[in-house]
């Protein structure tokens, strides 16, 4: 297994002026792809990475991945060789795949930003505005449902909607065949990555290769894994009090947020209201004609969650512990009227009227469930040529710089 500190330690490098260490001399090299898995991978029979964790020996009910501490993770997207899974690392730090070569996947789910964007909601091509928040992508590969609404079935064809959405990357599949096909170097990296295959890459293989990275994106190694596996000083007292008012009856957080992935993957009406002067959104409801689900969205994962504000899917909330009081201000308080005699809320959206300080101690906790251990390394360079591209706030950019 790979060196998880060799893997982790490069700081993101996202913007041209950043590439300019060692660029000349890396230019003549080819790039070549990885044949060792990432860590926390394994390289099994077959060249194929699987996904080891301590989680494992745990048992879980029903095989949901949903419980207390101790509980086995859901099924991951795996099997993927350690070709495919770099290659799908190039790609995604590619202008090649927009429209107009101004944002990659990355500009929208940078590593340093949670793999998220920092944005109450995201800049797609051109400057337009794209409807809701970036989600995070850490431990995406054990989810069911994709995207806000739940519309997505796997990541191959959730990422088919930034990839061709006019606001988001504004690509086609004939421009993305066109532009990846006319690339010597893609051509050559696709032959490795997929041995079996002559010619052209095809759109099934680009697709397989973004997902067989973005299921690379695994944190499951914060101060909170370490003490469910047992190491009990992991979490101060502070901490400790916070993960019981999470697990409480009371604030009932684990009910949705369930470890060990800090979600049921459940659609939930929590009666959050839309920013001043924004439309309301109708979530899933729209998409599955349910009207029981008007206003309700995919349960977020916790994982990470202090790097990926303003939160909620339209950046309602700037921090986190505003996000956590609107829970404890009462069933519907932030709804017009109108909305409000629509929506179902979820059962457990009710009244626990916890103190400043139980908030404070929930704030405490989640800040337990950051790992960025296995953060990937960002490309230097890119198999188009094209300086790699991801939006960073300008603090962050002089931190990349320096």
């Amino acid at each position: 297994m790979k060196n998880p500190i060799l893997w982790a330690t490069a700081l993101a490098a996202t913007l041209s002026g950043s590439m300019a260490t060692g660029a000349s001399t890396a230019a003549a090299a080819p790039i070549e792809l990885a044949s060792d898995c990432p860590p926390g991978f394994e390289l099994a029979d077959s060249n194929q990475c699987r996904l080891r964790t301590l989680y494992d020996g745990y048992k879980s009910l029903e095989d949901k991945g949903v419980g207390g501490l101790r509980t086995a993770l859901p099924a991951v997207r795996d099997g993927f060789s350690p070709q495919q899974i770099d290659l799908g690392r190039y790609l995604f730090f590619d202008p090649l795949l927009s429209g107009d070569n101004s944002l990659s996947c990355a500009s929208c789910h940078h590593p340093q930003l949670g793999f998220a964007d920092g944005r109450a909601t995201s800049i797609g091509i051109g400057g337009a505005e794209v409807p809701r928040a970036a989600p995070t992508l850490w431990n995406v590969g054990f989810l069911q449902k994709l995207f806000w609404d739940a519309r997505a079935d796997n990541l191959e064809q959730q990422m088919q909607g930034p990839l061709y959405s006019e606001v988001e990357m504004g690509s086609n599949p004939a421009q993305l065949l066109a532009d990846i096909g006319g690339s010597a170097d893609y051509r050559r990296l696709f032959g490795e990555a997929f041995p079996g295959h002559r010619g052209q890459p095809t759109l099934e293989q680009i697709y397989t290769a973004i997902a067989a990275f973005e299921s690379s994106l695994v944190s499951l190694n914060s101060r909170y894994d370490q003490y469910a596996h047992g190491y009990q000083d992991a979490l101060n007292e502070k901490e400790k009090e916070g993960l019981n008012i999470f697990r409480s009856f009371v604030a009932r957080c684990a009910e949705c947020h369930t470890p060990p992935l800090f979600t049921n993957q459940q659609i939930a009406v929590i009666g959050v209201n839309e920013p001043e002067g924004r439309k309301f959104d109708p979530g899933a409801a729209a998409v599955f004609d349910n009207p029981t689900w008007h206003g309700g969205f995919k349960v977020p994962s916790l994982r990470n969650i202090v790097k990926t504000a303003p939160y909620m899917h339209s950046g309602t909330f700037d921090t986190l512990r505003d996000a956590a009081e609107f829970y404890t201000l009462g069933r519907g308080h932030a709804l017009p009227d109108e909305e409000k005699q629509r929506m179902i809320l979820h059962w457990h959206i009710w009244e626990p009227d916890l103190s400043d300080e139980e908030i404070d101690r929930l704030v405490d906790f989640m800040g337990t469930l950051t790992d960025e251990m296995f953060i990937p390394r960002t490309p230097v360079r890119v198999p188009s040529g094209l300086a790699p591209i991801g939006n960073l706030p300008e603090a962050l950019q002089i931190q990349a710089r320096n």
